[in-house]
C-alpha cells in the first residue's frame, strides 16, 4: 500500500505534467490560429487555380501530350504520406501512416510497384520501422511550411511522373475542418482524374479567354504551377490539421491530469485520515493502559 509520502510525490509529478499539457494546449492553439488564417486564404486561390488549369486543359487539343496529363497502364505508384515532424497529436500521424500502407498493399495486389515520398520525421520514420523503401523524405518544416517546401515537392514528384519512373500519384494527408475534427483525405494528384477533365469540357465556353502565345503554352506552364497548388494546399491543411489534433490531445491530457490529482488527494485524504484515527486509538490505548 502506498504511504502518503508515495501519494504527495504522484500528485506532484502529476501537477508538473499538468502544467506542461496545459503549456503544450497555448502553443497549438496560437499555432492553430495563424495555420487556419492560412489555409483558409489559400482555399480560394487554390480551387480558382484548378478550375483555370481544367478550362486551358478543355481547350486544348491533344492536352494529353502534356507530359504531366499523359495517361498510361499503372504499373508503379508514388504514394505522398504527409505526417508531423512532432508527436503528442493524438492519432494524427498514425492514421497517415495506417492509410499509406493500406493503399501500397492495395496497390501491390494489383501487381504494381509502390514509390514513397515521406513528408514529416514521424512519418519517415514510421514507415521505415516497417521497412518501407523510402525514395526520398522531407522534414524539418511541417509546423510551418512554406511554398519553396511545396515546389521542391511538386518538382520531384513531376519528374518522377514525368521520366515514367511513376504511372500514378496519390497523397495521404489530413484535411483541417475545425480544431476538433480533420478528415483524412486521399488524393489522385497525378495524372489529372479524366472526370475532372471530362467536366472541364462540358461546363468550357467558347471565346471565354485568348490565348498567348498559343494554348498549349499557356498549358505547359499552367500545369507545373497547379501541381505546386496543391502540394501546397495539402502542407497546409496537414499543419492545420496537426496544431488542431494536437490541441485537443493536450486538453485531454490536461483533464486526465486533473482527474488523476482528484483521485491522488482523495486517497491522500483518507490514508491521512486513517493515520490520525491510528494514533487517537494509540492514544486512547495507552491511556487506558495506564489506568
Amino acid at each position: 500500500m502506498a504511504t502518503l509520502q508515495d501519494i504527495r510525490r504522484r500528485i506532484r509529478s502529476v501537477s508538473n505534467t499538468q502544467k506542461i499539457t496545459k503549456a503544450m494546449e497555448l502553443v497549438a492553439g496560437s499555432r492553430l490560429r495563424r495555420a487556419q488564417a492560412r489555409i483558409e486564404a489559400l482555399r480560394p486561390y487554390a480551387d480558382s487555380m484548378q478550375q483555370l488549369m481544367l478550362d486551358v486543359a478543355a481547350a486544348t487539343p491533344n492536352a494529353y501530350d502534356q507530359p504531366l496529363l499523359a495517361r498510361r497502364d499503372v504499373t508503379r505508384v508514388a504514394v505522398i504520406a504527409i505526417a508531423g515532424d512532432r508527436g503528442l497529436a493524438g492519432a494524427f500521424n498514425a492514421s497517415v501512416v495506417r492509410r499509406s500502407l493500406e493503399l501500397a498493399r492495395e496497390s501491390r495486389a494489383q501487381g504494381n510497384e509502390v514509390t514513397w515520398l515521406a513528408i514529416g520525421r514521424r512519418g519517415a520514420s514510421s514507415l521505415r520501422f516497417r521497412r518501407q523503401d523510402i525514395a526520398q523524405s522531407y522534414t524539418g518544416f511541417t509546423d510551418r511550411p512554406t511554398y519553396a517546401d511545396a515546389q521542391a515537392i511538386a518538382e520531384r514528384v513531376a519528374a518522377l511522373y514525368s521520366e515514367g519512373e511513376v504511372d500514378r500519384v496519390v497523397m495521404v494527408y489530413n484535411h483541417f475542418i475545425s480544431p476538433l475534427q480533420q478528415r483524412l483525405d486521399e488524393v489522385e494528384l497525378l495524372p489529372v482524374p479524366d472526370t475532372a477533365l471530362a467536366g472541364a469540357e462540358a461546363v468550357k465556353i467558347e471565346g471565354s479567354y485568348e490565348y498567348e502565345p498559343d494554348v498549349t503554352e499557356v498549358l505547359n506552364e499552367l500545369v507545373p504551377a497547379y501541381l505546386e497548388i496543391q502540394v501546397y494546399r495539402a502542407l497546409l491543411e496537414s499543419t492545420a490539421s496537426e496544431h488542431g489534433a494536437r490541441m485537443t490531445a493536450m486538453r485531454n491530457a490536461s483533464d486526465n491530469a486533473g482527474v488523476l490529482i482528484d483521485d491522488y488527494t482523495l486517497k491522500m485524504n483518507r490514508a491521512r485520515q486513517a493515520a490520525i484515527t491510528q494514533e487517537i486509538l494509540e492514544v486512547v490505548a495507552g491511556a487506558d493502559a495506564l489506568q
